[in-house]
């Protein structure tokens, strides 16, 4: 076992006991519609389990994990075998989340490359583009650089700079519950509030320095900037540059809020930084997540860059899928990237790889409706209704779920 793992029953879970929303309208409750069409076993143990928890899909850990392992070991295909893995055998599904033992990550490394594996998070907030106050950012590289107005700016007068890292300061954050998660931090990767303890001028010397950026409004270098990068093509994410953090996600949203420019920011992915195994997905595997030297050797999980419970389930039965297929000698098929599933896969295979960052569902992966729809409402529920439509089809043609 693991050591965030109490128990031997499959599919216990060491974290939250919730698999977050379920209404549609939310990304990771449209993920979820979207598994239900593909017949998630995942899913229909946690309905057996499910306890109350407003919209959000919470469950009794014991009974959600037994009810998954009957399922498991009462199929008559499958043979439970217990021990450590610690070679990479084909065909299989590899997917052994965040606390991936040292051995197979030697494996997975020595396989894949050894730059293709990282051990430990340190992620930026994302927040949606329809959610920033433009009237108060303003678009310049530093010193013109690249496209010259490549990043949006955030300016901050010394006042607001000096209150906001008094802020951080005090900032509620994220304590480790265990001894595995209490990640060294390295002088090129700290956190934004173990920068502001350092000292009042640090992060105006560091990711909010003003140097090279001149604010048209005043023609002059603000006090202090956040810069905030494109993260993906349609310009809908926009990434805090320099800014991983261990800020609780009721705090980053608290303290963030005050910079200008972002009061109304639409979180699409906290900040964070712990101990996590993942592979860089677009340098190392395939678009359907497998080893580029051999398709029958697929990865799946928090392993492959995707972050949470449903996010993993979800990569893991579309891998059960695929793995099916090539063993039949047919080619494995991808969700379109109009779903929520598909655009996840296309985020994992199509983000720059020196870039790259573990990812969340969000709605920011999805191309935006055609025409466009202002009102933020309505373009959730045409995507959703759009998602749902085009999963629905793609069920259709490539899943047998049983009546």
């Amino acid at each position: 076992m693991t050591p965030a793992h109490q128990t031997e029953t499959l599919a216990e879970l060491v974290c939250s006991n919730t698999f977050k929303s379920v209404e549609p309208m939310h990304a990771h409750g449209l993920l979820k519609a979207e598994m239900r069409l593909l017949g998630s076993i995942v899913l229909q143990a946690a309905d057996q389990a499910r306890i109350p928890g407003g919209s959000a899909l919470a469950v009794d850990r014991v009974v959600f994990a037994k009810t998954v392992e009957a399922r498991v070991v009462g199929h008559p295909n499958v043979t439970l075998v217990r021990g450590e893995v610690t070679s990479l055998p084909s065909p299989a599904v590899i997917a052994t989340g965040p606390l991936t033992s040292d051995a197979l990550a030697e494996a997975i490394a020595a396989r894949l490359g050894v730059t293709s594996l990282a051990f430990y998070d340190a992620i930026a907030p994302i927040v949606s583009a329809d959610s920033l106050d433009y009237g108060r950012l303003f678009k310049a590289s530093r010193y013109g650089k690249g496209g010259g107005d490549d990043y949006w700016n955030a300016p901050l007068t010394q006042p607001e700079y000096e209150a906001f890292v008094a802020a951080l300061i005090a900032g509620d954050q994220y304590q480790p519950g265990h001894e595995f998660d209490k990640v060294p931090y390295f002088e090129g990767c700290l956190p934004v509030e173990e920068m502001a303890q350092r000292g009042l001028e640090t992060l105006r010397f560091g990711p909010m320095k003003p140097v090279g950026l001149v604010d048209p409004k005043t023609g002059r270098e603000p006090y202090a900037v956040l810069q905030l990068r494109q993260e993906d093509r349609a310009a809908q994410m926009w990434n805090f540059v320099g800014f991983q953090t261990r800020l609780k996600t009721g705090a980053q949203q608290k303290i963030f809020r005050t910079i200008p420019g972002l009061e109304q920011a639409e979180f699409l992915r906290f900040g964070s930084i712990h101990r996590n195994s993942y592979l860089n997905a677009p340098q190392a595997l395939t678009p359907h997540l497998s080893a580029r030297d051999d398709q029958q050797l697929l990865f799946a999980g928090q392993l492959t860059g995707v972050e949470g419970y449903t996010e993993s389930a979800a990569t893991g039965m579309l891998a059960g899928l695929n793995l099916a297929r090539l063993l039949a000698g047919e080619a494995p098929v991808l969700p379109p990237a109009t779903t929520m599933l598909g655009a996840l896969y296309r985020y994992l295979r199509e983000s720059e790889p020196a870039r790259f960052q573990p990812m969340n569902a969000n709605f920011g992966l999805m191309d935006p409706p055609d025409p466009p729809i202002k009102d933020k409402f309505a373009k959730k529920e045409a995507l959703a209704r759009r998602a749902m439509q085009d999963m629905a089809a793609f069920a259709q043609e490539v899943v047998e779920i049983p009546a």
